[in-house]
């Protein structure tokens, strides 16, 4: 496999670090400079062919690696002779590439199972695949736009307007593109990544995909970023987070547990966060565990929702819970409902179905593709049907009471609470030695 990673960022906003006398890419990181560090994960997850693009201050990348090698990486640079962008100096590389290749900012630091997106691209033939995960501040973040299989549909830049709802999807600054992508980048120009050559790309009908991952993926462009990064690698926090290792996830479910429960929702403006459900979230996303949202809703089945309306409550449901600094990993969905005879239902979605909860079926999916060890999972719901889905895939089970009334249950679940931050806390205490 081969790799570009764009080390050419003079790092403004790490000047307190970098006293304007390296460039970013050499900011030291647990004892290597950064780029060492990126060149080391991209080696030990598959990559052996690794061009550099270099900048501000290059010669001291380049003199660095012709005294230092990174065991069974193959090694270019190229250099741009003036700022180009985030992507205008990827044409010098373009003599280098014979294949599909990944495409890396230089001031990343990540643990991906890169063979896994490289498996992910090729089953979907697209011109780029772009590596999108949630992240805390969504709100001052660019964000991707995609349909509900992942292609990319366009961008949504940081200046947009405020208190409007969103996906909850970053291009966290990592990518596979086809050596097609340069017949939009046809000479070395000053051009950005998503504003200029991605969204030529998909101006000119191109298919870009997105590939959706838990795994470990950050910018430490800032003081702040990089001491956080730090401890977060000393913690084994990030390469814990590769797909290639087991995964833990705390399931969700949405009405009653996240939102207050108001029947069936058919539309955004119905979607209230219950008190404390996104400091929840928080504790989750700062824990080893993904937050993975399993979800009936048969308004789709009954024809009271569409999937473009559902995925607009979603959206406003990532919202919320994105301006109070929380995220979910994923959300799944059952549109199925097997009763018939509702006035405006949707025969293809009238089914016995095997992710309509009880059954485990959007458990065990989103286990395959997350590689999630469902025995040291939880499941977290409302109602009789969460707690039996989460025995039959295997997982530890809560019950939260966040309705007025309480139901009878004649299923046992491992945790009883009140509400969905009590029943985190405790299963995040069992996890302190």
């Amino acid at each position: 496999m081969q790799a570009v990673i764009m080390a050419g960022g003079k790092g403004t906003r790490l000047a307190s670090v970098t006293r304007d006398l390296i460039p970013k890419p050499m900011v030291p990181f647990c004892g290597k400079p950064l780029i060492e560090r990126i060149i080391e994960r991209l080696a030990a997850n598959g990559v052996r062919d690794v061009v550099v693009c270099v900048g501000y201050l290059g010669e001291q990348i380049t003199s660095y690696f012709s005294e230092t090698r990174v065991s069974g990486v193959n090694l270019r640079f190229v250099s741009e002779t003036e700022p180009l962008g985030s992507a205008g100096a990827l044409y010098y590389a373009k003599e280098y590439l014979s294949e599909d290749f990944l495409f890396v900012y230089g001031d990343l630091i990540f643990d991906v199972d890169i063979a896994r997106m490289f498996r992910f691209h090729r089953s979907k033939n697209g011109l780029a695949t772009l590596f999108v995960h949630p992240n805390s501040h969504p709100y001052d973040s660019d964000l991707v736009r995609c349909d509900e299989e992942g292609r990319v549909l366009g961008f949504e830049y940081k200046d947009r307007e405020q208190n409007c709802d969103y996906a909850n999807l970053v291009n966290a600054g990592m990518a596979i593109f086809s050596p097609e992508i340069f017949q939009f980048l046809p000479k070395p120009q000053k051009i950005s990544l998503e504003e200029g050559l991605l969204a030529d790309a998909l101006l000119a009908g191109n298919e870009l995909w997105s590939y959706r991952s838990p795994e470990f993926i950050k910018d430490v462009g800032t003081p702040d970023r990089l001491v956080e990064a730090e401890r977060e690698w000393e913690s084994g926090k990030i390469a814990a987070r590769n797909l290639k290792n087991r995964q833990k996830a705390i399931f969700l479910d949405r009405d009653g547990t996240i939102n207050e429960f108001v029947g069936l929702v058919t539309s955004p403006d119905q979607i209230r966060l219950i008190p404390s459900a996104a400091e929840a979230i928080r504790l989750i996303n700062r824990s080893g565990y993904l937050a993975i949202v399993a979800t009936n809703q048969p308004v789709v089945a009954r024809g009271e929702c569409s999937l473009d309306e559902l995925s607009a409550i979603h959206r406003r449901l990532d919202a919320l819970l994105g301006n109070e600094g929380a995220f979910l990993d994923d959300l799944v969905f059952c549109p199925h409902h097997p009763d018939k005879g509702y006035p405006g239902e949707i025969p293809q979605f009238k089914i016995e179905c095997d992710c309509r909860k009880p059954k485990p079926g959007m458990l065990t999916s989103a286990a395959k593709k997350y590689n999630i060890d469902l025995n040291v999972s939880w499941m977290i719901g409302d109602a009789e049907m969460d707690v039996a889905a989460g025995i039959n895939a295997g997982t530890k089970t809560a019950l939260v009471h966040s309705r007025a009334t309480k139901k009878a249950f004649d299923l046992r679940p491992t945790l009883e609470c009140e509400r969905l931050i009590d029943a985190v806390r405790i299963i995040l205490d069992q996890e302190k030695p």
